[in-house]
Protein backbone atom coordinates (compact mmCIF):
# COMPACT_ATOMS: atom_id res chain seq x y z
CA UNK A 1 0.00 0.00 0.00
CA UNK A 2 1.31 3.44 -0.91
CA UNK A 3 0.93 6.31 1.54
CA UNK A 4 2.06 9.88 1.04
CA UNK A 5 1.77 12.71 3.57
CA UNK A 6 3.01 16.23 2.87
CA UNK A 7 4.14 18.79 5.44
CA UNK A 8 6.08 22.02 5.63
CA UNK A 9 3.69 24.41 3.95
CA UNK A 10 2.96 27.82 5.37
CA UNK A 11 2.93 31.53 4.74
CA UNK A 12 6.02 33.36 3.50
CA UNK A 13 6.82 36.74 2.03
CA UNK A 14 7.82 37.22 -1.57
CA UNK A 15 11.44 36.26 -2.10
CA UNK A 16 11.40 33.80 0.77
CA UNK A 17 12.04 30.07 0.90
CA UNK A 18 10.31 26.95 2.17
CA UNK A 19 11.10 23.26 2.23
CA UNK A 20 8.22 20.87 1.77
CA UNK A 21 8.49 17.28 2.93
CA UNK A 22 6.55 14.20 1.88
CA UNK A 23 6.65 11.08 4.03
CA UNK A 24 6.66 8.15 1.62
CA UNK A 25 5.54 4.59 2.33
CA UNK A 26 5.85 2.48 -0.80
CA UNK A 27 6.43 -1.24 -1.31
CA UNK A 28 10.02 -1.92 -2.23
CA UNK A 29 11.14 -4.32 -4.91
CA UNK A 30 9.39 -2.45 -7.72
CA UNK A 31 10.54 0.53 -9.71
CA UNK A 32 8.75 3.74 -8.80
CA UNK A 33 8.63 7.44 -9.50
CA UNK A 34 7.88 10.27 -7.07
CA UNK A 35 6.83 13.77 -8.01
CA UNK A 36 5.63 17.15 -6.78
CA UNK A 37 2.63 18.98 -8.22
CA UNK A 38 0.73 22.11 -7.26
CA UNK A 39 -2.73 23.48 -7.88
CA UNK A 40 -3.82 27.08 -7.46
CA UNK A 41 -7.49 28.00 -7.13
CA UNK A 42 -9.22 27.91 -10.49
CA UNK A 43 -6.20 26.43 -12.25
CA UNK A 44 -5.21 22.98 -13.42
CA UNK A 45 -2.82 20.83 -11.43
CA UNK A 46 0.74 21.60 -12.53
CA UNK A 47 3.72 19.26 -12.45
CA UNK A 48 6.85 20.71 -10.85
CA UNK A 49 9.46 18.00 -10.51
CA UNK A 50 9.88 14.24 -10.55
CA UNK A 51 12.48 11.88 -9.12
CA UNK A 52 13.24 8.33 -10.15
CA UNK A 53 14.05 5.64 -7.59
CA UNK A 54 17.67 5.93 -8.72
CA UNK A 55 17.65 9.62 -7.81
CA UNK A 56 17.43 11.24 -11.24
CA UNK A 57 15.48 14.51 -11.09
CA UNK A 58 13.49 16.27 -13.78
CA UNK A 59 11.97 19.75 -13.59
CA UNK A 60 9.29 21.80 -15.25
CA UNK A 61 10.85 24.75 -17.10
CA UNK A 62 8.84 27.19 -14.98
CA UNK A 63 10.60 26.15 -11.76
CA UNK A 64 14.00 24.90 -12.88
CA UNK A 65 16.68 26.78 -10.98
CA UNK A 66 14.28 27.87 -8.22
CA UNK A 67 12.91 24.56 -6.91
CA UNK A 68 14.93 21.45 -6.06
CA UNK A 69 13.63 17.92 -5.47
CA UNK A 70 15.57 15.55 -3.26
CA UNK A 71 15.23 12.36 -1.23
CA UNK A 72 16.75 11.28 2.06
CA UNK A 73 19.15 8.35 2.17
CA UNK A 74 16.62 6.08 3.82
CA UNK A 75 14.18 6.82 0.98
CA UNK A 76 11.43 7.55 3.49
CA UNK A 77 10.97 11.20 2.54
CA UNK A 78 11.17 13.39 -0.50
CA UNK A 79 11.56 17.13 -0.33
CA UNK A 80 10.85 20.13 -2.47
CA UNK A 81 13.06 23.10 -1.71
CA UNK A 82 11.33 26.31 -2.83
CA UNK A 83 13.50 29.38 -3.32
CA UNK A 84 12.70 32.86 -4.57
CA UNK A 85 9.00 32.40 -3.92
CA UNK A 86 6.59 34.74 -5.67
CA UNK A 87 2.91 35.47 -5.13
CA UNK A 88 2.07 33.32 -8.14
CA UNK A 89 3.61 30.31 -6.36
CA UNK A 90 0.66 30.34 -3.94
CA UNK A 91 -1.04 26.96 -4.27
CA UNK A 92 -1.74 23.62 -2.66
CA UNK A 93 1.33 21.44 -3.14
CA UNK A 94 1.01 17.66 -3.55
CA UNK A 95 3.40 14.75 -3.76
CA UNK A 96 2.50 11.84 -5.99
CA UNK A 97 3.77 8.37 -6.77
CA UNK A 98 3.52 5.78 -9.49
CA UNK A 99 5.08 2.43 -10.09
CA UNK A 100 7.54 1.82 -12.89
CA UNK A 101 9.22 4.67 -14.72
CA UNK A 102 8.76 8.41 -14.50
CA UNK A 103 6.79 9.81 -17.44
CA UNK A 104 8.71 11.71 -20.08
CA UNK A 105 6.88 14.88 -19.15
CA UNK A 106 6.81 16.27 -15.60
CA UNK A 107 3.20 17.42 -15.90
CA UNK A 108 1.47 14.12 -16.68
CA UNK A 109 -1.05 14.23 -13.84
CA UNK A 110 -3.01 11.19 -15.01
CA UNK A 111 0.08 8.97 -14.89
CA UNK A 112 0.20 9.07 -11.09
CA UNK A 113 -2.10 6.82 -9.12
CA UNK A 114 -1.18 7.81 -5.58
CA UNK A 115 -1.49 11.26 -4.04
CA UNK A 116 -1.01 12.90 -0.68
CA UNK A 117 -3.61 15.26 0.82
CA UNK A 118 -1.48 18.33 0.07
CA UNK A 119 0.08 21.19 1.99
CA UNK A 120 -0.77 24.85 1.43
CA UNK A 121 1.86 27.42 0.46
CA UNK A 122 0.85 31.07 0.59
CA UNK A 123 3.19 33.81 -0.61
CA UNK A 124 2.42 37.44 0.18
CA UNK A 125 3.89 40.54 -1.41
Amino acid sequence: QVQLVESGGGSVQSGGSLTLSCAVSIPRGRRYCLAWFRQAPGKEREGLASLTDYNQPKYAPSVKGRFTISENNAKTNIYLHLNGLQVEDTAMYYCAAKFEYCPAGVGEVDAYGFWGPGTQVTVSS
